[in-house]
């Protein structure tokens, strides 16, 4: 792995079963189950990992803002509000090349960011 890759990020989570299968259907994210138990995600590509955790607070405010890249964020923001999440931020183009970002909530709380890249 090269020295400085993110590579595991821990999500708070009232109820680990619940966010499973929002990040599931959403985003697609493989599920395992760790060593001790613990339900824990590999993203789509496989690149970084990362569990859910109880007895944390949700990430409500933008600090460190963890983005999620998607082919579609309307697409997305649709399947996010059927899962139970809701947007925060709606589609917002970036500049003349039309990438764009939206953010979103997670059914903990947590706040999330869509970035959609222009296909060139």
């Amino acid at each position: 792995m090269p020295d400085g890759k993110i590579c595991y990020v821990e999500i708070p989570a009232a109820d680990i079963d619940r966010s499973v299968a929002f990040y599931t259907a959403v985003f697609g994210w493989e599920i395992r189950t760790r060593g001790d138990g613990a339900k824990a995600f590999n993203d789509a590509t496989g690149a970084v990992s990362g569990s859910w955790v109880k007895g944390r607070q949700p990430s409500k405010d933008a600090g460190v803002l963890t983005y999620v890249m998607c082919d579609s964020i309307e697409a997305t923001l649709k399947k996010i509000a059927a899962a139970g999440g809701q947007a925060v931020t709606p589609f917002t183009s970036i500049g003349p090349a039309s990438d764009a970002f939206a953010t979103f909530r997670d059914p903990a709380g947590n706040l999330f960011g869509l970035y959609q890249q222009t296909r060139k």
